[in-house]
């Protein structure tokens, strides 16, 4: 399988997933300006979408967005526990979780990769996503992991996502759970190594 990736962006999420399975990933780093691919490929050919992530399966399928690349990352390494059973209230929590990350946290980031923007409305969008910090830090009161003592797939998106807020200097001081749980995954050795494969920093 080859993953086709920015660093930093999204695709992350895939990568740390990756690592944890011990998978064997080919990756191909994509510039998202030029839509050109690290080997000279034409990106809008291989995802006519534009964005990473997306995964090109052994049969030569491709597959796109995080929470389809997470969910399939998973089925192929059952015994790394990435993913509750199918049919599993448990599997529908970590979807819940995925969900959330997608809709509320990643997409409430979009105004602010737009470029400079009036400070009212980058106001209003940080605060949106302040909201959702919020409950995320109640989420994960006396609890290492979205769901519980276990990783799974949600941890990575989740993770991915949160790191954006220092790229765009959003305060997460008031969020004490929020951030003892970027501290902790980026302790995980897997997460690490993927963070250091990107050539992002360490520290959350």
């Amino acid at each position: 399988m080859k993953l086709y990736y920015t660093p930093g962006a999204c695709s992350l999420a895939p990568r740390i997933i990756a690592c944890e399975a011990g998978l064997e990933i080919e990756y191909d780093k994509v510039d998202l300006k030029t839509q050109t691919t690290a080997s000279g490929r034409d990106f809008i050919r291989i995802n006519p979408k534009g964005y990473v992530p997306a995964l090109a399966l052994r049969s030569g399928e491709i597959l796109a967005e995080v929470p389809v690349i997470l969910e399939y990352m998973a089925d192929q390494a059952p015994s790394a526990q990435l993913l509750p059973r199918l049919g599993s209230l448990e599997r529908y929590r970590v979807k819940e979780w995925l969900d959330f990350t997608g809709t509320e946290l990643h997409k409430g980031f979009d105004p602010l990769w737009n470029g400079p923007m009036p400070n009212k409305a980058r106001q209003l969008a940080v605060s949106q996503l302040q909201r959702r910090f919020e409950y995320l830090d109640r989420c994960l009161t006396g609890q290492p992991y979205l769901m519980g003592e276990r990783f799974t797939v949600a941890d990575a998106y989740c993770f991915t996502v949160l790191s954006w807020t220092r790229f765009h200097r959003i305060d997460l001081s008031a969020c004490a759970m929020v951030l003892d749980y970027m501290k902790r995954m980026s302790e995980r050795p897997m997460v690490k190594r993927a963070l250091q494969a990107e050539g992002l920093p360490i520290a959350a």
